[in-house]
């Protein structure tokens, strides 16, 4: 399916979060439906140990006609966090007055729960005065409520997706065509869940 609608859009989105949460499916989620409305679409993957709970984040570029996926600090136009600290540590990658979707939600590293390192206080407060166009929420609790927690994922993309103002594209078919069919319907339930949160959080473009 091609839409006008969306044919002369462009834009950079870095998807960031830690091993597990399933950053990379929402990442291949987005980048189908960003095809089926007649973009062009680059998706990269750039990850360390996610195995082991380390920083995942995937480069996705769509436009009339797009050539490298990669997002180079100060470029990104949109910055999805799956865990709080992430936002803090990739937010040299939003161009100035772009905009930050990050869930209220922390995952402990290793250091931390070892008592090597301290995880940091306040960080959505500090994300708040460092970006102007925030729109931060517990993608976890809303996913739990749903029934399963590691729907998250979902949740936050189809917020994300209000805010972009990408309504229009069939995302039950683009998320029937990517999830696994015995998840299909707990995800459309968290896809819907999270685009409901955004449509009282944020303006569609």
């Amino acid at each position: 399916m091609s839409d006008v609608k969306n044919q002369d859009r462009a834009g950079s989105i870095l998807l960031v979060g830690v091993g597990g949460q399933g950053t990379i499916l929402a990442s291949k989620v987005l980048s189908l439906g960003l095809m089926r409305a007649g973009s062009d679409v680059k998706m990269s993957e750039i990850h360390g140990m996610s195995q082991r709970g380390g920083s995942v984040s995937t480069h996705v570029k769509f436009g009339p006609a797009v050539f490298s996926p990669i997002i180079s600090e100060g470029e990104a136009d949109t910055l999805v966090a799956f865990e709080k600290v992430e936002a803090a540590r990739w937010l040299s990658y939003l161009r100035p007055r772009g905009m930050l979707v990050v869930n209220d939600y922390e995952i402990r590293p290793l250091s931390v729960l070892t008592g090597a390192a301290i995880y940091p206080d306040d960080v959505i407060g500090r994300l708040r005065e460092a970006v102007p166009g925030i729109i931060a929420f517990d993608a976890g609790a809303v996913a739990s409520e749903l029934g399963s927690g590691r729907a998250q994922n979902i949740v936050l993309l189809g917020a994300l997706v209000r805010c972009m103002g990408l309504d229009y594209v069939d995302w039950e078919t683009v998320l029937k065509d990517t999830v696994p069919p015995k998840t299909y319907e707990l995800n459309l339930r968290a896809f819907e869940a999270g685009r409901a949160w955004g449509s009282g959080s944020c303006q569609a473009g």
